[in-house]
């Protein structure tokens, strides 16, 4: 990544430090899991790993597919329907709960502060009215920094990782029981404090956590409540449910059950089918008329009217009946609305960038001392917003006078403005009657209500107000996002840019002379700039915004204004929850890879340096195996190097007819020497002899058909191999090197299982009489099977020999060596892999390809690697 000369840095992808660096190999940069010397770049961490997606077709699976008829599948089916309407139900019940105390807390509070100012105004106590609005806010503040020091990954929208997971990756403790309570708690406390948050962002969250953990029926913070509840034991029902609880959560916070839909299409699910996407669909309309049926009869008592489809309402744009000039927008104002989008993805690209400095200033700087400093921190913020707030309210405000339309209204903003809800009242503060405090009206009411003030009243705000305002928000809401407090992002987003589309009709009607223009709809395009340019989100983004308005003519400009924001944020930097994910390090792939990438083959990224086992192992290799590497996954091999002998005569090998170069066949010692030669201090003298060596050419005394042996060893069963030593670091170079036939890949979790349960055989017996489990015995401990160095194994025998073959995966996919990396991606995302092996002509595993190998940062170093060997 070139630097930039000079003290300014750019905040760009492609200039993002300052210094030129020099040029060296990956190798040497230690491409993965650890910093770079470049300040700015934060590489991919090695700890995450992948969902297991992709099925393991294993003999005890087979087992119960043998027992599976239709009766069955459809009973699983139904199961599955029954359980998404669950989760539906229950993500419109959090959001119902959420909305029900902020709005119990917010009106407590303004009511509180708001009779302080009026009786304060006349006897000049103001500052008792603001030491009573910081003690409900720091009270406020407090509680929801200490949920998150119960549990940190609530801290934030959680839409990153949220996305991360469904991207297939495995982020440790965001999809559980504790996150959930205390993320649900702590954004109530968080809002109700007066912090420029929204609960919308974190509904996303707590969907995906109802849709992860319903189905279970047990939770790891409640180990005592267990039900014996057979289905869905994998990670791959999991994330099926998680993409339909995250949907639900878009659904409830703004009533858009087909923008929840699209948003976790396109924010993340790898795997995608038409089945899902049904379910996922019938749990957001669930979600949503399940919210709408209990905020309606509860805020107007008409039980079954469905008055309040989200926890967002947009309300109805309708022009005055008195205008007959006034349109919502015509043809002309798309220019303006292209002008618009590029400036909303100029103020996004600069939200994010002042947010990604925050951000990394806090990973040094706070994040390393006490959990302390984190809540005062919190704290701090919550007294600048406060004082902010409350000067600006009472000294920077114009009192406006009160117009026809804003005592009016159309029916459904008076629905909204009329309720004896805080949100309704335009704020007077310091003003004659007749009018009002427009600068208070916006600060002094919940976000919510403040988008409305913007969306429906007419020409309610000076332009230095609006001006003001954006500038004062903006700035507070950059500095707020990030703090140890559950906080979203939406809400700020669109307020901060409702005012300023709000202040771009102002100009235009006032300066400009154009009467036409609809305020309100520049407000809504305004909101969706700004929003578009900070998440970047297209499709979902616009479905989203139209439902919320409930007016499909809004469609055309709303998509072309995101379309522009997006495009231009793209050229300065990312959005903001992928600017978040990176700093965390988690290894998210894209939808697909640089075409300058398909230079590079499988055999150029993949791992050759392999940990595996032996179809028939002794336990002690087993448990040396698992306490001395962290891998999740093993290839089961057996040794070939006799074979690839008997099978290899000249110069080719043939196979099915097929005729192979040996030169074109590629091997885990060539691969390395071909590595090693492209590295300065690296290999060692042995592996450099290991890797010269070349096999005999002589052809065997006895000549037998190649083809005929072949077919003849595809039936032969796994030799029963059980070595004394497992696969290590203290082999040689030789030794790690040798050929492997690949038989089967088996998962860490499987083998510990199989240790726990002690599933093995003696070497005086036969393999036969080792003890089978079944499919729910190996799932039971799912999804958190037990570490390897907590278990006791003093009673097992270690020269007793564990048989893998039954419980390991014999028909993964895998590549051949010379496999495009765009191919490679494709496969690996669209199937939801976690491991790909790489096997060549031969059948012998050469290497294996993990996320961690197919992350954006990985490819780019791997390319830089073969510009410089070709």
């Amino acid at each position: 990544m070139a630097g930039c000369r000079g003290s300014l840095c750019c905040c760009c992808r492609w200039c993002c430090c300052c210094g030129e660096r020099e040029t060296r190999t990956p190798e040497e940069l230690t491409i993965l899991g650890e910093t770079q010397e470049e300040e700015d770049e934060i590489l991919p961490r090695k700890d995450y790993e992948s969902l297991d997606y992709d099925r393991c077709i294993n003999d005890p699976y087979l087992e119960v597919l043998e027992t599976m008829d239709n009766k069955k599948g459809r009973r699983y089916e139904a199961v599955k329907w029954m359980m998404v309407f669950a989760i539906g139900v229950c993500t419109g019940l959090v959001g119902l709960f959420v909305d029900f105390f902020v709005r119990l807390f917010t009106q407590l509070k303004f009511g509180v502060v708001q009779t302080s100012v009026e009786e304060c105004s006349q006897k000049g106590c103001l500052a008792l009215s603001l030491l009573e609005l910081l003690g409900f806010n720091l009270t406020f503040v407090f509680l929801a920094s200490i949920l998150v020091l119960i549990e940190p990954v609530a801290a934030g929208s959680g839409v990153p990782e949220i996305k991360c997971y469904l991207n297939g990756v495995k982020v440790p403790g965001i999809v559980r029981l504790r996150t959930l309570l205390c993320k649900v708690f702590g954004v109530l406390f968080s809002v109700a404090g007066g912090l420029f948050v929204g609960k919308e962002g974190p509904m996303i969250h707590s969907g995906a956590v109802v849709g992860a953990g319903l189905p279970q029926f047990q939770s790891m913070s409640l180990r005592k409540i267990q039900f014996n509840f057979p289905y869905f034991r994998s990670d791959r029902d999991k994330r099926d449910f998680v993409s339909a609880g995250a949907a639900a959560g878009v659904a409830a916070a703004f009533g858009a059950p087909i923008g929840g839909t699209l948003f976790s299409l396109e924010e993340g699910s790898s795997f995608w089918n038409q089945g899902l996407t049904w379910k996922v669909l019938f749990c957001s309309m669930s979600a949503t008329f399940t919210l709408n049926f209990f905020r309606s009869g509860i805020q107007f008592g008409s039980w079954g009217s469905f008055q309040l489809p989200g926890l967002l309402n947009f309300g109805e744009f309708k022009c005055s009946d008195s205008d007959k000039k006034c349109h919502l927008w015509t043809a002309m104002d798309l220019g303006f609305f292209v002008v618009m989008g590029v400036i909303g993805g100029l103020l996004g690209a600069t939200f994010n960038c002042l947010n990604k400095r925050l951000a990394k200033y806090r990973m040094r700087n706070v994040h390393p001392k006490p959990k302390l400093v984190r809540v005062l921190e919190s704290l701090l913020v919550s007294v600048v917003t406060t004082v902010v707030v409350f000067l600006a309210s009472m000294v920077l405000g114009e009192c406006r006078q009160m117009s026809a339309s804003s005592q009016i209204g159309n029916d459904s903003f008076q629905l909204q403005v009329t309720s004896e809800d805080v949100n309704s009242s335009i704020k007077t503060f310091f003003c004659p009657n007749e009018t009002y405090n427009d600068m208070a009206t916006l600060f002094f009411n919940p976000q919510e209500s403040a988008i409305l003030q913007l969306f429906h009243q007419d020409s309610t705000f000076s332009p230095v107000t609006l001006a003001l305002f954006f500038a004062l928000y903006f700035l507070l809401a950059c500095w707020t996002y990030g703090i140890s407090v559950p906080s979203g992002l939406f809400v700020p987003s669109l307020l901060c840019g409702a005012a300023f589309g709000r202040l771009v009709a102002n100009v235009l009607k006032s300066y400009l002379g154009l009467g036409h223009v609809y305020s309100g709809t520049f407000a809504l395009i305004g909101a969706a700039a700004f929003l578009g340019g900070v998440v970047r989100m297209t499709i979902s983004l616009t479905v989203i915004l139209i439902e919320s308005t409930n007016e499909i003519t809004y469609g055309l400009p709303i998509m072309i204004t995101l379309m522009v924001a997006k495009w231009t944020g793209d050229f300065f930097n990312k959005g903001i929850y992928d600017i978040h994910v990176g700093l965390r390090g988690v290894p998210l792939l894209e939808w697909e890879t640089e075409a300058e990438m398909d230079k590079l083959r499988a055999s150029d990224i993949m791992e050759p340096n392999l940990t595996y086992v032996y179809p028939h192992t002794r336990i002690q290799s087993l448990v040396s195996i698992l306490r001395t590497t962290v891998h999740h996954a093993f290839p089961v091999v057996t040794e070939n190097r006799g074979n690839e002998k008997e099978f290899m005569k000249g110069n080719q090998l043939i196979s099915n007819n097929i005729k192979f170069k040996k030169s074109s066949i590629l091997t885990r010692a060539g691969e390395q020497r071909r590595r090693s030669q492209s590295m300065k201090s690296y290999p060692s003298s042995e592996l450099r002899n290991v890797c010269d060596e070349h096999l005999p050419s002589e052809e065997p005394a006895e000549k037998e058909d190649l083809l005929q042996q072949m077919l003849e060893r595809r039936y032969t069963p796994y030799p029963n191999l059980y070595p004394d030593q497992s696969p290590s670091e203290d082999w040689t170079m030789e030794e790690r090197f040798r050929p492997l036939t690949f038989h089967g890949l088996i998962l860490r979790s499987q083998l510990v299982t199989l240790l726990v349960r002690g599933v093995c055989y003696s070497e005086s017996q036969s393999s036969a009489g080792q003890p089978r489990l079944s499919y729910a015995e190996m799932a039971e401990d799912y999804p958190r099977y037990p570490d390897i160095h907590d278990l006791d194994l003093t009673l097992l025998n270690p020269r007793m020999i564990v048989d893998v073959t039954p419980y390991m995966n014999p028909s993964p996919f895998t590549v051949s060596p010379n496999t495009h990396v765009s191919q490679v991606f494709n496969l690996f995302r669209t199937m939801g892999l976690r491991h790909l092996p790489v096997v060549n002509a031969v059948g012998e595993i050469v290497g294996i390809i993990t996320r961690h190998n197919l992350t954006y940062e990985f490819l780019r170093a791997r390319l830089r690697q073969h510009y410089q060997t070709v």
